[in-house]
């Protein structure tokens, strides 16, 4: 009984942590739900990847700020106004998270949980 009590509270534990996940200060979206937000013109599409990357392919009309670098917040600020909406994403979905986490505070951030990879399975690379 008492096994059955503790899986309980942790099984809640877990459920709240999981749903605090999803309230980070950004919005986590499959492809096809991230290009319903990029069509919006008003949007600012963002790759976090390197600069290499960008050049091997990347969304039309994205900016290229690559969250790796130190300063990336701040070039961020430099080129983005404060309160716009930003779409961004990586590779697979990971350093994007972390962009996303940095910029949530200033922006509405939509982030593509597959990242680019994600985009290309979907879209091909338009």
């Amino acid at each position: 009984m008492r096994k059955i009590f503790i899986m309980g509270i942790l099984g809640t534990l877990f459920g709240l942590m999981s749903c605090n996940a999803q309230t980070a200060g950004f919005k986590t979206v499959d492809a096809k739900a991230f290009a319903k937000v990029i069509a919006d013109t008003a949007v600012v599409v963002l790759d976090v990847r390197t600069a290499e990357e960008f050049k091997a392919g990347h969304i039309e009309g994205a900016l290229n700020i690559d969250v790796l670098q130190s300063d990336f917040a701040k070039k961020a600020g430099a080129r983005i106004p404060e309160g716009k909406t930003v779409a961004l994403y990586c590779r697979s979905g990971n350093r994007s998270k972390k962009a996303a986490n940095a910029l949530a505070s200033k922006y509405k951030v939509i982030e593509l949980g597959t990242g680019y990879n994600g985009w290309t399975k979907e879209f091909g690379t338009r």
